[in-house]
């Protein structure tokens, strides 16, 4: 489903030649996400499949940024992409320093992505409220982006009753994640799988 999220947006933007509807805030926190994640790319390898996957979300969301910064530049307004990102880096970067697993470099730059990925998706949503309205392959994005979160928490229940699995920090940010999206995915089932256009309650 994060696959799908990432094809479906550039699928967006090369078809449309256009970035309408999508923050370029909510794209470059990914961006930070990822580049904090895997810093351990060429340094930790557990499998080939694990550094291509690390690979490839590290260059689409550069991709996309870059898409949005340059290519397309002309069809991005910024005027509707207003939500005050500094607060939630700040709150993220705080919040790393004090909950985390280890004291160190690494630890705390992948705890602070993991914060951070729990409310990057907040300008994209501000964004909508904002219009009021979204294409429809922007909402099967964000979809995706969202039922990806919600399947990992499927996958941890299932863990904890097998495995013993217990991840305080992820399941914490992973179900605030995922709550983000509710009022989303409701207009999504009730509206844009029956053909109608999204649009959010006044």
């Amino acid at each position: 489903m994060h696959l799908a999220s990432s094809c479906i947006l550039l699928l967006k933007m090369q078809k449309t030649r256009s970035v309408s509807g999508i923050s370029f805030k909510t794209q470059a926190l990914y961006a930070g996400v990822f580049l904090t994640r895997y810093l351990d790319l060429f340094s930790n390898f557990h499998s080939l499949y694990n550094s291509v996957m690390k690979v490839f979300f590290i260059s689409t969301s550069l991709y996309i940024v870059y898409l949005m910064k340059f290519k397309f530049k002309a069809t991005n307004d910024p005027r509707l992409d207003t939500f005050q990102v500094q607060y939630i880096i700040g709150g993220a970067a705080l919040l790393s320093l004090i909950a985390n697993y280890a004291f160190n470099f690494q630890e705390i730059l992948w705890t602070f992505s993991v914060y951070l990925e729990a409310v990057a998706i907040m300008p994209q949503l501000f964004m909508l409220t904002k219009t009021g309205e979204a294409e429809v392959i922007t909402t099967h994005y964000l979809f995706a982006l969202g039922a990806y979160r919600g399947l990992y928490l499927i996958n941890w229940i299932y863990r904890y009753f097998t495995e013993g699995y217990v991840d305080w920090i992820v399941w914490i940010s992973g179900t605030i994640q995922t709550g983000l999206y509710c009022d989303f995915f409701f207009i999504y089932f009730t509206k844009v799988l029956k053909g109608a256009k999204f649009e959010l309650p006044q």
